[in-house]
């Protein structure tokens, strides 16, 4: 699939707090806890819990949410194929953050193993 201008646009956009609860019943629904997305959440940005609570609380955007974080170093280690889109392949650096934070998300609820998810060797 393209990504097109106004895709990153409406991404950037969207609140973290609105998708917050999605993740949270995805992974639930899966058999995996509220914890464990909260660690994959802090793996991939920095936040804390207390941190991400107040982002939550402030609805920040997408594109707030990212240029806050402290993007995990390990992060450019995250690729495949989440909602039609080649991670890899996804220019925008807002656009790719989120896709990331997907993948996450889909692969903790598919049960892959923690060390696997955190990119541990």
């Amino acid at each position: 699939m393209e990504i097109t201008p106004e895709h990153n646009k409406r991404i950037s956009k969207i609140t973290f707090a609105s998708v917050l609860p999605h993740y949270l019943r995805k992974v639930e629904k899966k058999g995996r806890t509220q914890e464990e997305l909260q660690q994959v959440i802090e793996w991939l940005t920095g936040f804390d819990e207390r941190k991400i609570k107040e982002l939550v609380d402030e609805k920040v955007t997408f594109q707030t949410f990212f240029e806050m974080a402290n993007i995990n170093p390990n992060a450019n280690l995250i690729t495949g194929v989440i909602c039609g889109y080649r991670i890899e392949e996804i220019e925008n650096p807002i656009t790719r953050q989120v896709r990331c934070l997907d993948k996450l998300v889909d692969e903790l609820a598919k049960g892959k193993k923690m060390e696997k998810i955190l990119r541990i060797a």
